[in-house]
């Protein structure tokens, strides 16, 4: 599947904050997903590893995140909703990579069709210890579990079985969606299709929350379930 010039691939559009804040995980550990780590425990020997998640280079506080890494980001915090631990997760990527047959798998439809047949069926085609704990996400059933399935309906895929749009999995309610062909790919309100940040900008400037969501059509309680996610402390 041909990936080159695609600005889904190619287009850093998040900072490590935003797409951690889309996604409703911690900066550093979206942090350690797009970058790797490097860590020196006392009297142990240095233990590394690389990133998980496409991302681009790019000065410190710069976007570094194209779209396609949101959508990869999306479904590592599926797998890590539901338990699974990091190493084992890495090595579910490389096997689903390796099997369906190109990279990014994880922002491919291929994933959500396939890809808990693909890993049950390694895991015991193979006798693999380490991909056999996946069964708190695929099942005998070769389906995944209900938590990862609740965050791949969130994503929509195009005619080309890539991803191209993510609805936010930090709110329970579908409230706030990224499609990098509208605002530049920033994050928008579902119900209005506003942008985020012009709503959170007028409330941040003192403005009712109630007169900006109607001035902008979007649900108050929309706005107020984002703040909460997005903005606890302010909230």
């Amino acid at each position: 599947m041909k990936t080159n010039g695609d600005a889904r691939f190619t287009v850093a559009l998040y900072t490590i904050a935003e797409a951690a804040r889309f996604l409703g995980v911690p900066p550093s550990t979206f942090g350690t997903w797009s970058g790797g780590y490097v860590r020196r425990p006392p009297g142990r020997s240095e233990v590394k590893a690389g990133p998980i998640l496409t991302s681009l280079r790019s000065r410190r506080g710069e976007p570094a995140i194209p779209f396609v890494g949101l959508a990869e980001g999306m479904v590592i915090a599926a797998f890590r909703e539901s338990g699974v631990s990091m190493q084992h997760l890495r090595k579910a990527v490389a096997v689903l990579e390796r099997e369906i047959g190109f990279k990014h798998a994880l922002a491919s439809k291929r994933l959500y069709t396939d890809g808990a047949i693909v890993l049950y069926d390694y895991a015991e085609r193979k006798a693999d210890e380490e991909l056999a704990n996946l069964t708190v996400v695929v099942s005998q059933q070769r389906v995944f579990a209900e938590t990862v399935k609740e965050y791949l309906t969130r994503i929509e895929y195009g005619a080309d079985n890539w991803a191209i749009r993510l609805i936010s999995p930090a709110t329970r309610a579908k409230v706030v969606l990224v499609d990098p062909s509208r605002s530049f790919g920033q994050p928008i309100f579902l119900h209005g299709a506003t942008r985020v940040e012009d709503v959170i900008d007028r409330w941040r400037a003192g403005e009712r929350l109630a007169a900006v969501a109607a001035d902008f059509g979007v649900p108050v309680e929309d706005v107020e379930d984002y703040l909460r996610v997005a903005l606890p402390a302010a909230a």
